[in-house]
């Protein structure tokens, strides 16, 4: 185990690192625990002597930064608990750490016992080294204009479906479910706001782009209600799985038609990839709309769009 001496030296390090190489502005905390750690990067946030860094491995210092820390400060400590606490004279992360834990555990659960042994210097929470798993993939977009008539939302919802699955095929993933949701516009003249969801399940669970918008325009053309003005949609994808989870229902009713299947489509979705990412073409669906004049009516506006400084020629400032 490296002593203060040693970490204040490479959390300096970190925080260099990041700000010359990402050019972003960090602080960092170390400590024994996740709690503590936490406690520290506030303290490195907010003393700017630390000057951006601060090691908590030294029980005396630690115990200085408990109780100048209100209570409310410590990580899983809401609104709620707070005042709880206070009324038993807990006001500072110092007064938590020498609190009884069995005592805190009887009033309260095992997860606040849990906080008083991190903040005392003995881990209770794992460090998570990898993501968790996806739960959902989400793309939508508020219209540029309201909408009235039913192929422009088709076309947008067509978009923001290839979109989905786009960023669900990044991460080797198969869809489950799809849902499709349609909300009005509340702008002009006075009408009943309208968000309305439905959804459906894919059988086997797919990664074909073509299948989910398949059954995307259908749950669209259940939604559609004529006379609103529509102002935003959205494509949701949920019950995601890997490769080797993805099997047929014996039960299931919803068997969307599938224009292919298995490892064929699985390498189509591979090449239209690899061509809408290398930059030398750009491939998309029909129902997406052929022409920009047809997209327009659905896009988002987009007259104080940011200038990419960073990525494209032409928005680079000219001095002159």
């Amino acid at each position: 185990l490296m002593g203060g001496a040693e970490l204040l030296p490479l959390a300096q390090q970190v925080r260099a690192r990041v700000a010359r190489w990402v050019g972003v502005p960090v602080c960092v905390g170390v400590a024994p625990t996740k709690v503590l750690a936490k406690l520290a990067n506030h303290a490195a946030k907010r003393y700017p002597a630390t000057g951006g860094t601060v090691v908590l491995t030294d029980p005396a210092r630690r115990e200085k930064l408990l109780a100048l820390t209100p209570v409310s400060r410590v990580w899983g400590v809401g609104r709620r608990l707070m005042g709880r606490l206070e009324a038993l004279g807990i006001e500072t992360a110092l007064d938590l750490a020498r609190a009884d834990s069995g005592m805190i555990r009887r009033r309260f659960s095992v997860v606040q016992e849990r906080l008083v042994r991190e903040l005392n210097g003995e881990p209770c929470l794992s460090l998570d080294t990898q993501p968790s798993p996806r739960q959902q993939v989400i793309h939508s977009r508020s219209f540029g204009e309201p909408v009235t008539t039913l192929p422009p939302v088709r076309q947008a919802l067509s978009d923001f479906a290839f979109r989905a699955m786009e960023s669900l095929r990044k991460e080797s993933l198969y869809a489950g479910r799809v849902t499709v949701y349609l909300r009005t516009a509340p702008m002009g003249k006075p009408q009943q706001l309208f968000p309305n969801t439905l959804s459906a399940a894919l059988s086997p669970a797919t990664a074909d782009t073509r299948v989910v918008v398949h059954q995307a325009q259908a749950l669209l053309t259940r939604l559609w209600k004529q006379g609103y003005r529509y102002g935003k949609a959205g494509v949701i994808l949920t019950d995601l799985r890997g490769r080797g989870q993805v099997q047929s229902g014996l039960f299931t009713s919803e068997q969307p038609a599938e224009p292919d299947s298995g490892a064929r489509a699985d390498a189509l979705m591979a090449v239209l990839d690899t061509i809408n990412q290398s930059g030398a073409g750009k491939v998309w669906l029909a129902g997406q709309g052929m022409q920009a004049d047809q997209r327009s009516v659905w896009a988002m506006r987009r007259a104080h769009l940011s200038p990419a400084y960073t990525c494209r020629w032409s928005d680079l400032p000219v001095a002159r």
